[in-house]
C-alpha cells in the first residue's frame, strides 16, 4: 500500500504528534509498505530524509512550537503523481489538512483523519483568543471530520467526545504507538550521576513540553509539596518550554529548588535513560488526546500519578498501575505520589505498568492503523485521477475547495450569530433576534 501522510509537525519538532507520525511511518515501512509525509520545514530537520516532502513555513507560529505553511508548490502534486498513493492520512484538521482534504478530491482517494489534539487547549497561542475562538476551533474540526472517510481516535474519551460533538461517526479508536522494548531498557545511573541523586533517593519524574496547556502551576505545587515532606525525593523534568520559570519559581518557594533537575528536550537513548532514572511518574495535563508520554513512563515501568482527564483515565486504573485523582487537590496529589514512592507500592505497580504498556506496543497498533485503512478503501474504492487531463484535475479541484468552503461558511454564519446574541442590547425584543437569526441563515 502507497500512504500519503499530512502533519504540521514533524522532526526535529518534539511532541506527540511528531512521534506519533514517525512512530507510525516507521512501523508501516518495516511491514513492506510505502509512505510518503509532507510535512513544514523546520530548523535543524535532517539533510536526507527518505520519503518526506517538505513545504517552506513560517518558523514557530506565535512562539509555539508549530509552523505555517505557505502556499503548496506545484512540485508537490508532482511528487504525489509519482509516488501513486492509494489514501491519505490528515494528522490535522489545518494548514496542510487542506491540503490533505485538497489532495484527496483531485486523486479520487480515501481520507483518513486522526484527531490527535483537544485543539480548543491551544488557542492561546492564536492572537485574539477568546471563548468564540475556542468554540470556532472545536467546530472547525468536528466538521472538519465529516469531510473525511474514516476517523481514528487515539482514546475511547476521545472518541466519545467526538460522538457528542456530532462529528462523523466513521470513529475506530487506535492509540499512538510506544517501541515498549526500547522504553523498558536503559541507564538508569546515566542522569542520577549528571546531577547528583544519590542511587538510593526517590526521583519523581515528568515528561513534555513545559507550556500553559500542560496544567503545570499545579503540577508543581504537587510534586514541591513532596519533596518538601521527604527529603530524600527529587524531581526529574524533562522537557522545555515558558513555563519552566514558573517551576522553578515554586521550587523556590517551598525551598527544595536544589532537589529540582531540568534536562531541557530529550530524544533516543537520553530520554528513555531519563525514564529509568524515575521511580515515579507525574501528569496534570487535562488537554491529551491519549498522554502518549504516560505510555511510554508504563514502559519503562513506572507507577503514574495523574488527574482524570479524557486520554489519560484509558491508561491509568487507580490503585492498580498509579493512581488517577478526580479533583486538583495538590495535597492530595502530593501524598499519592509519596505512597506511590514506597517499595512494596512500587514494585506491584511496576508489574502492571509493565502488563498495560503491551496495549500501546507501536506494531499492535501500526497494524489496526492498517485495517482502518483497507475499510476506507473498500468502503470508497480508491481510483486516481493522476492519468486525467487537466480539466478534470480543475474540477476536482474546485470541487474541494467548495467543500471547504461550504463548511466554513456554516461555521462562520453561527459565529456571526452568537456573536449577535452575546453583545445585542438587553432591551432588545426576541422577536427581532429569530428574525435577526433568519437572516444569518
Amino acid at each position: 500500500m502507497n500512504i500519503l501522510m499530512f502533519t504540521n509537525t514533524y522532526v526535529p519538532i518534539v511532541g506527540g504528534v511528531s512521534e506519533s507520525v514517525q512512530r507510525l511511518k516507521g512501523q508501516l515501512q518495516q511491514f513492506g509498505h510505502r509512505v510518503m509525509v509532507v510535512a513544514p520545514r523546520f530548523h535543524g530537520q535532517p539533510y536526507h530524509e527518505e520519503g518526506v516532502f517538505r513545504v517552506a513555513a513560517v518558523q514557530q507560529f506565535n512562539g509555539s512550537d508549530f509552523s505555517l505553511p505557505v502556499p503548496i508548490p506545484s512540485l508537490l502534486y508532482d511528487a504525489i503523481e509519482a509516488f501513486e498513493p492509494d489514501i491519505v492520512h490528515s494528522h490535522h484538521p489545518f494548514l496542510l489538512g487542506d491540503t490533505a482534504i485538497r489532495v484527496a478530491e483531485i486523486y479520487g482517494l480515501p481520507l483518513v483523519f486522526t484527531h490527535h489534539t483537544l485543539y480548543e487547549h491551544y488557542t492561546h497561542y492564536v492572537p485574539g483568543d477568546s471563548p468564540r475562538m475556542r468554540r470556532f476551533v472545536v467546530a472547525l474540526a468536528t466538521q472538519y471530520t465529516r469531510l473525511c472517510d474514516e476517523v481514528i481516535a487515539p482514546s475511547e474519551s476521545i472518541r466519545d467526545l467526538l460522538i457528542e460533538r456530532q462529528a462523523n461517526a466513521d470513529i475506530t479508536v487506535v492509540p499512538s504507538g510506544v517501541d515498549i522494548h526500547r522504553f523498558g531498557k536503559g541507564d538508569g545511573q546515566h542522569w542520577r550521576t549528571i546531577f547528583g541523586i544519590p542511587s538510593h533517593s526517590t526521583v519523581l519524574g515528568h515528561v513534555g513540553r513545559l507550556a500553559k496547556e500542560k496544567n503545570l502551576d499545579f503540577l508543581a505545587e504537587g510534586v514541591c509539596l513532596a519533596l518538601a515532606q521527604d527529603k530524600d525525593c527529587w524531581w526529574l523534568v524533562v522537557g522545555d518550554g515558558e513555563s519552566r520559570e514558573t517551576m522553578q519559581a515554586c521550587a523556590r518557594r517551598h525551598g527544595v529548588e536544589q532537589r529540582v533537575c531540568f534536562t531541557g528536550r530529550l530524544q533516543g537513548k537520553e530520554l528513555i535513560d531519563a525514564y529509568q532514572a524515575m521511580n515515579v511518574f507525574a501528569f496534570a495535563s487535562h488537554s491529551e488526546t491519549q498522554g502518549m508520554v504516560i505510555a511510554e513512563a508504563m514502559a519503562a515501568g513506572l507507577p503514574v500519578v495523574a488527574l482524570d482527564a479524557p486520554g489519560v483515565r484509558e491508561v491509568v486504573e487507580d490503585g492498580r498501575n498509579g493512581r488517577l485523582l478526580q479533583e486538583e487537590d495538590s495535597g492530595a496529589f502530593s501524598q499519592a505520589l509519596l505512597e506511590c514512592a514506597a517499595p512494596a507500592c512500587r514494585e506491584r505497580m511496576h508489574r502492571e505498568a509493565l502488563v498495560t504498556a503491551e496495549s500501546y506496543d507501536e506494531s499492535r497498533c501500526a497494524r489496526r492503523c492498517l485495517v482502518v485503512y483497507r475499510l476506507a478503501i473498500a468502503r470508497g474504492g480508491a481510483f486516481t485521477h493522476a492519468d486525467d487531463g487537466g480539466w478534470e484535475k480543475v474540477r476536482s479541484r474546485l470541487g474541494a475547495e467548495w467543500q471547504m468552503l461550504r463548511y466554513r461558511g456554516r461555521l462562520l454564519r453561527q459565529l456571526m450569530k452568537e456573536e449577535w446574541r452575546e453583545e445585542r442590547p438587553s432591551w432588545w425584543p426576541g422577536e427581532e433576534e429569530n428574525e435577526t437569526d433568519r437572516l444569518l441563515k
